[in-house]
């Protein structure tokens, strides 16, 4: 079960976050073996000012447009796995809501099965 954390700054027409947070269920269903119906997103939209940034760490050129996302799931995932996933969601961010893939920011949260909870106070997974 990941949990997607999606940021980005407000002013974008609507439905747009709610775009973005399908493509990256999409692709996760694609490259990391995520299980259809196993899509749980939080998305926050932010004024000037709310998210911070380095407009050129490590000599990427990133813009008002930047989107932050963060997924925690389980780890077991191979790096080519991974690679796969940053890919598509860069190319499908970027050819069909028209993201730049500089502004497209990725970070995976890995942690162990016995730290979900996913109702009713039971670890279904320990």
């Amino acid at each position: 079960m990941p949990l997607v954390r999606i940021d980005l700054h407000s002013g974008k027409e609507a439905g747009f976050a709610a775009k973005v947070g399908a493509v990256v269920y999409e692709a996760m269903t694609t490259t990391i073996n995520v299980p259809a119906a196993d899509n749980f997103q939080v998305i926050t939209e932010h004024a000037p000012g709310g998210i911070i940034y380095d407009p050129s760490y490590l000599g990427i050129e990133r813009g008002e447009g930047i989107i932050f996302i963060q997924i925690t799931l389980n780890s077991g995932r191979t790096v080519e796995m991974k690679k796969a996933l940053y890919a598509l969601i860069a190319t499908r961010l970027h050819t069909e809501l028209g993201v730049r893939k500089e502004d497209v920011l990725i970070s995976l949260v890995e942690v162990v099965k016995e730290n979900w909870s996913f109702g009713d106070g039971i670890a279904q997974y320990a």
